[in-house]
């Protein structure tokens, strides 16, 4: 787990589903042969509502068409972030197009459960609303210690609540990592 993420933020509103983040059509991947492994990157959050010319709202798509990566590395969302089904694939789907962390004001239980437990993403709780005050595309830092979001460009900050107990899951890597490490399990 990195102290410091920087980079560009994606901005998204309330509810944000399992399925807008990965849609079931694409859970026919194999996360563990990389060729298919990278189909994950390429589909995250290819499920949002869009426009009339196929392109989420913003006309910013998450990873552009034919890649894998995306240029978006915290995601910023309103509340209930991870809701629907119960899928792992919809944390690592963002961790593998490159997402490092998510900062939302709340969380579906299930959704940040499977983030931290396979270690794929961050989920960072804001304290207030954050995405009336960032935009996509704006530079943000996460500086993870001390629990603090600056957006680089307006200088403004703010504290996110602390991650408590599971930053030694993540830290550790994972779960069962954390487990081994801890000695509860060999």
């Amino acid at each position: 787990m990195d102290d410091i993420i920087q980079g560009k933020a994606y901005v998204l509103g309330d509810s944000i589903d399992t399925d807008q983040i990965i849609p079931a059509a694409h859970l026919v991947y194999s996360m563990t042969v990389p060729d298919e492994r990278k189909q994950y990157g390429r589909y995250a959050l290819s499920g949002l509502p869009t426009d009339q010319q196929g392109l989420p709202e913003g006309n910013l798509p998450f990873t552009p068409d034919d890649m894998f990566e995306s240029e978006y590395r915290i995601v910023i969302a309103g509340s209930n972030f991870g809701c629907g089904s119960s899928r792992e694939h919809a944390p690592f789907s963002l961790m593998v197009a490159g997402a490092k962390a998510v900062v939302a004001q709340s969380y579906a239980r299930i959704f940040y459960r499977n983030a931290v437990d396979g270690g794929f993403i961050i989920p960072f709780e804001s304290r207030l609303r954050l995405v009336d005050h960032i935009r996509t595309g704006d530079e943000i830092r996460i500086d993870v210690r001390a629990g603090l979001l600056t957006h680089v460009e307006a200088g403004e900050e703010w504290l996110l609540n602390p991650l408590g107990d599971i930053a030694d899951i993540l830290k550790a890597g994972n779960v069962f990592e954390y487990a081994r490490q801890a000695g509860f399990m060999k």
